[in-house]
């Protein structure tokens, strides 16, 4: 029998014919929208136009609009067909390092499409979307509840807006000290996600880096001879991006606090220690959490996104505008820099902030707990060491000296003299079925290979990923290189050139010659 898989019968010749219609079984073979024959038909019945336009002058339009046209169940099919060409967390484990790919609850979504929550306009009167604040409000008072601090700006819509936001408050504190022009610096680790310095860089500080020591933390060390009267911030991922605590993170705060310099903590690894580890407790200033990594929201493909900052006493007064405040009146918004707000740095983005995040991330923490939130945390861990420990006999651990945090990092040292890389053996996952780990990242680990797994799977489905994992380490190392160098196979689309992809990527879809189609 085959390590994963079915059973294959002795002498049994594998043959794979070639379809005659592209599709491979219940797949469907799929061209573009723009590629069909519907540009002649609708899928809906409109109504003549009273007028004729005339009155709109060189703003008629005079060519095709170029939209292709489907009947409803041409354009279910479509989209359908186009999603079994993907992977999906409904699918299997998704095990992206440092990005935290879980299952979101379905119960979230429902709440999230709740009338008052979905279908709300920012201009509203205050009057009548007072369950929407009151919601962001008890929000807030849980963020603070789970991080230990005093204030929280919801309005980030993402990490590394979220880091904008706490590199500003920051910037404004110094400026009310009148330290600003003399605190120019930034301290990052090199194991820092890549947001980090360019967060620093648009704020206008320089960046200097801090080393690593050879067990993937902070160099304390290091850091303490960088600190200085010119340093502004230190900015450090705790959980870090090699899956690891940092161990000094306290002695990390005094020696920043003690240069009068603040803790910019990044809160992406948040979902590791929630409920265990408050980061106020720890001495952090200021933190951003990601409600769609932590706190349940679908992720990816460019959103939608959330990241709430929480800040500490010393920059609470320069939070930005708006957050929600409530009195004998019932719930308003304190939107503009003055009385409660003076000293705010000002606004990050036009109005409250990303609304179905808050309902998702509450409807979470409700229907989690304490003990739930807590058990979120031990379960993240608990999952990437179990992958740690089923693996680290075939694939080298960067870091194998003790437990890692929510996620596995391995480094390419195993694959040494097999003519496989990190890229091959990925490639060769997705003919498994399965998504392929982050790989070549951090940077400070060769040939990385960055896996979470998150607190959704069972050990059942994390045991059939590690069987997998392990087929293609032993083939691997046996010599099959045939089967990662072409790799995937069964793929949609087979290995494509990366290089050229990404330098001359096709963007737009261009009609054939002589044809009056236009995308």
């Amino acid at each position: 029998m085959n390590t994963v898989g079915r059973p294959t019968a002795p002498n049994q010749v594998q043959t794979k014919p070639a379809t005659l219609t592209g599709g491979r079984g219940l797949l469907q073979n799929e061209a573009l929208i723009f590629e069909g024959d519907g540009w002649g038909k609708t899928g809906v019945d409109l109504p003549e136009p009273k007028t004729d336009g005339s009155d709109l002058g060189d703003l008629v339009r005079k060519d095709p609009i170029g939209l292709p046209g489907l009947s409803e169940p041409e354009t279910m099919r479509h989209y359908v067909r186009l999603s079994q060409k993907n992977h999906a967390i409904d699918l299997a484990i998704y095990p992206l390092g440092s990005c935290t790919m879980k299952h979101n609850p379905r119960l979230n979504e429902k709440m999230a499409r709740l009338p008052g929550f979905s279908d709300i306009h920012p201009l509203q009167p205050i009057s009548t979307v007072q369950g929407a604040l009151e919601l962001m409000d008890t929000l807030a008072h849980w963020l603070k509840t789970l991080t230990g601090m005093p204030a929280v700006a919801l309005s980030p819509k993402a990490g590394a807006h979220g880091e904008l936001c706490g590199l500003m408050a920051i910037r404004a504190a110094h400026e009310a000290s009148g330290q600003h022009e003399k605190r120019r610096k930034v301290l990052v680790p090199t194991s820092a996600h890549g947001t980090n310095p360019a967060t620093a860089a648009f704020v206008g500080y320089s960046v200097v880096e801090v080393a690593q020591t050879e067990d993937g933390r902070v160099d304390v060390a290091d850091l303490a001879a960088k600190l200085g009267d010119d340093v502004a911030a230190i900015m450090v991922t705790n959980p870090n991006t090699c899956g690891l605590f940092e161990r000094d993170i306290l002695e990390i705060s005094r020696l920043t606090h003690e240069a009068g310099a603040y803790f910019y903590c990044d809160g992406a690894n948040f979902n590791a220690i929630v409920g265990r580890v408050r980061p106020g407790d720890l001495g952090v200033d200021a933190m951003h959490i990601n409600l769609h990594k932590t706190f349940s929201t679908p992720h990816g493909g460019g959103g939608p996104g959330a990241g709430p900052v929480v800040l500490s006493e010393a920059l609470a007064p320069f939070a930005p505008a708006p957050w929600v405040v409530h009195d004998d009146g019932g719930y308003r918004l304190i939107e503009r820099e003055e009385d409660e707000a003076e000293q705010a740095f000002g606004r990050l983005c036009a109005f409250q902030g990303q609304m179905g995040m808050y309902t998702r991330a509450l409807s979470y923490m409700m229907s989690h707990g304490a003990d739930g939130l807590r058990q979120v945390a031990e379960d993240a861990v608990l999952n990437a060491n179990y992958i740690k420990a089923r693996l680290g006999d075939l694939m080298s651990a960067a870091f194998p000296d003790g437990p890692c945090m929510h996620e596995a990092l391995f480094d390419d040292e195993w694959l040494k003299g097999t003519d496989i890389t990190t890229l091959d053996f990925a490639k060769a996952m997705i003919d498994e079925g399965f998504h392929p780990m982050t790989m070549y990242f951090p940077l400070v680990v060769h040939g990385a290979m960055l896996i979470e797994p998150t607190e959704t799977e069972s050990k059942a489905e994390l045991d059939r990923f590690i069987e997998a994992m392990r087929a293609l380490a032993e083939a691997a190392k046996a010599g099959d290189v045939d089967r990662f160098k072409g790799a995937p196979f069964h793929a949609p689309l087979k290995r494509l050139d990366e290089t050229r992809a990404a330098r001359s990527p096709v963007l737009r879809w261009t009609a054939p010659e002589g044809s009056n189609k236009a995308a």
